[in-house]
């Protein structure tokens, strides 16, 4: 892209696991959507992800449109039949990101199930090093996504990459440049965590960002609390959710940070289902307003 203004492009994830994300990429590559993220949720399915990369990119065609990060979400650490398709899906996908014109691959860390987080550093630093090396090799970055899957310090099943004490931890297991996070702000706020101060502290170690935002309904947590019967918090799409996101791309462009904001959908307690699209449209144009830019219209 010419225009400086769109070195922060604006895309959406896409599912791979049925085999049709070449197809989606195609249906919906007119809306105005700068950059895709294919993901997979704990196995590939045995797909052929060299030709799936060229079906791609043949269903981008000559649009100015980007595939810079692939998705493998799952928990490579444990050893269940499903964790090691994870882990191998993991070497897979670095395999073949290039078949994409990706150079990073993203997800979670894993973790020891049920187990206090620093339970799970030292196979996380097994597995990691050597994937790290791995993707290295080929030029490709590793991005942890910072979502704690419900879990929190004293145990979970998926991730321990969730929040900045665990990122010093991981970060100091593999100092390895090439690993890094996918980071969002509703995972922080789920946690009430303020995100814009990590944009000033950890913008360099930021590989790739999705676009997902969250409404903190203060009013029960004074109430009930954050235990409580009633729900205080909400995923949203951008523009939805209480963030600020002029300020976040500000922040993210002071920090000299480039690359594709690609939202993350099918959370909103509104905008879902028949109304998905509906959502991620307007969120694609949100995220436009916000980063400078002109907008699209909705073809409905």
């Amino acid at each position: 892209m010419s225009n400086p203004a769109k070195s922060i492009r604006i895309g959406t994830m896409v599912s791979g696991n049925k085999g049709d994300a070449a197809s989606r990429i195609g249906d919906i590559a007119d809306m105005g959507f700068e950059s895709f993220e294919p993901f997979f949720w704990q196995t590939t399915k045995g797909q052929d992800l060299a030709e799936l990369g060229k079906r791609c990119l043949d269903a981008i065609g000559d649009r100015d449109i980007t595939i810079s990060t692939l998705g493998m979400f799952g928990n490579p650490l444990e050893e269940t039949e499903i964790d090691l398709e994870t882990l191998q899906g993991w070497k897979d996908c670095i395999d073949n990101a290039h078949h994409f014109g990706a150079t990073c691959v993203a997800g979670f860390t894993g973790r020891i199930r049920g187990k206090p987080l620093t339970d799970s550093l030292p196979r996380y630093k097994q597995i990691w090093s050597e994937l790290a090396k791995r993707a290295a090799d080929k030029g490709i970055k590793i991005a942890f996504e910072n979502c704690a899957m419900d879990g929190n310090w004293a145990t979970g099943d998926w991730n321990i990459a969730h929040n900045p004490d665990a990122w010093e931890l991981i970060f100091n297991e593999t100092p390895d440049d090439n690993i890094g996070l996918e980071w969002e702000p509703c995972h922080q706020m789920v946690y009430l965590i303020d995100p814009l101060p990590q944009i000033r502290k950890w913008a360099h170690k930021f590989f790739h960002v999705h676009g997902k935002d969250a409404t903190i309904r203060w009013e029960v947590i004074k109430e009930h609390g954050i235990f409580g019967k009633e729900k205080f918090v909400f995923m949203r799409t951008p523009g939805f959710g209480d963030s600020n996101w002029t300020d976040i791309i500000s922040e993210l462009r002071l920090a000299g940070w480039s690359g594709s904001i690609d939202i993350e959908g099918w959370h909103d307690p509104v905008y879902r289902d028949a109304l998905e699209m509906t959502g991620q449209v307007y969120a694609l144009n949100h995220l436009k307003h916000a980063r400078g830019g002109e907008f699209v219209v909705d073809p409905a």
